[in-house]
């Protein structure tokens, strides 16, 4: 597995990394004994990367993370996530910035993953009501004491990051990215770049779109989060299937699959960005891994940007109510 650091100041980790959410939410019914085999199947592949969060679940994630992880848990990096607070409506979410907050969140965290560091934590939303100076520093303190590695910030705008990068150094900034989803080329990469901060995609498969494992809407269970998401409203998702049928050939060509080309196009943006997609299988596992070794040619990404033009897909990455969460 090849490997990358994150940023000037981060730890070195494999190129894919593992997105944990999906075991416990938002894409159909939990199966834990699945998803254990998942994690345990890329500490085999040579992936030492896994992201979470407290919410995801709520809570179940970090639990059989740490679990599943067991004795290897000190031979990988461990990132998870504070300052997004489930409400009880479905899909709700509140943020909750405030420093006493975070630090609650963040020794739940440790217990539930059964450890004594967190490798990485992410602010997971900024808290519009709190400065971010207030809620980075409350972290800060965590790293004083070690019981945090790095810092991140997830979903935040270049000012923002900015802002907090001066209070401590900020590691890596977790954002959605992908061959649909080109918001961070808006100012926050060039950010990153200059500040020395590396860059983690999540959903850098379109979530299943870009690899084609997207079931249509009429498909789609009650639980899942897709349903509400405007790109798979049934027009969008039919235009969108449109635009994505020329990355098919790529593909062919370079004997990969849609899914792998996607990845391959993200890690051949930037040595310091490095890709989460998340899965609760072991075949999807074993797919994405494998983008970690694609090479693309100029001829390819030329090919790709010529064939999947960002302003052509059709409907918003999230519903109203997530959106108003973004780019604070």
């Amino acid at each position: 597995m090849q490997t990358r650091r994150l940023g000037r100041r981060g730890p070195t980790v494999s190129a894919i990394g593992l997105g944990c959410m999906g075991m416990s939410q938002s894409y159909g019914a939990r199966d834990d004994a699945e998803s254990t085999a998942t994690i345990r199947r890329a500490l085999e592949l040579g992936v030492n990367f896994f992201d979470t969060a407290d919410v995801y679940g709520p809570h179940h994630n970090e639990t059989l993370l740490g679990r599943a992880l067991g004795r290897d848990r000190e031979r990988v990096v461990v990132a998870t996530k504070g300052g997004l607070v489930p409400n009880p409506e479905p899909g709700g979410r509140r943020v909750d910035g405030r420093p006493e907050y975070l630090q609650k969140a963040v020794r739940e965290s440790l217990r539930r993953l059964g450890t004594d560091r967190i490798d990485l934590y992410y602010l997971h939303r900024v808290d519009p009501t709190v400065p971010i100076e207030s809620s980075v520093g409350a972290l800060a303190r965590f790293v004083e004491t070690g019981e945090i590695g790095h810092l991140g910030l997830s979903e935040v705008s270049p000012a923002t990051l900015r802002r907090a990068h001066a209070v401590h150094p900020i590691t890596a900034v977790q954002s959605e990215y992908s061959l649909w989803t080109r918001d961070p080329e808006g100012g926050l990469l060039a950010a990153c770049e200059e500040l020395g901060v590396g860059f983690v995609p999540f959903a850098p498969l379109g979530r299943g779109f870009l690899a084609g494992s997207a079931p249509p809407p009429a498909a789609l269970g009650d639980g899942d989060f897709r349903r509400g998401n405007p790109r798979f409203e049934p027009d969008n998702y039919e235009k969108n299937r449109r635009w994505l049928a020329p990355l098919e050939p790529i593909a062919r060509d370079r004997g990969a699959t849609p899914a792998q080309i996607a990845l391959a196009w993200l890690l051949a943006r930037a040595p310091w960005i490095v890709p989460i997609p998340g899965t609760k299988r072991r075949r999807y596992l074993e797919e994405n891994v494998g983008a970690a070794g694609l090479v693309l040619r100029e001829t390819d990404l030329a090919a790709i940007d010529r064939a999947l033009p960002p302003d052509q897909v059709a409907g918003d990455r999230y519903p109203p109510a997530l959106k108003a969460l973004v780019g604070q």
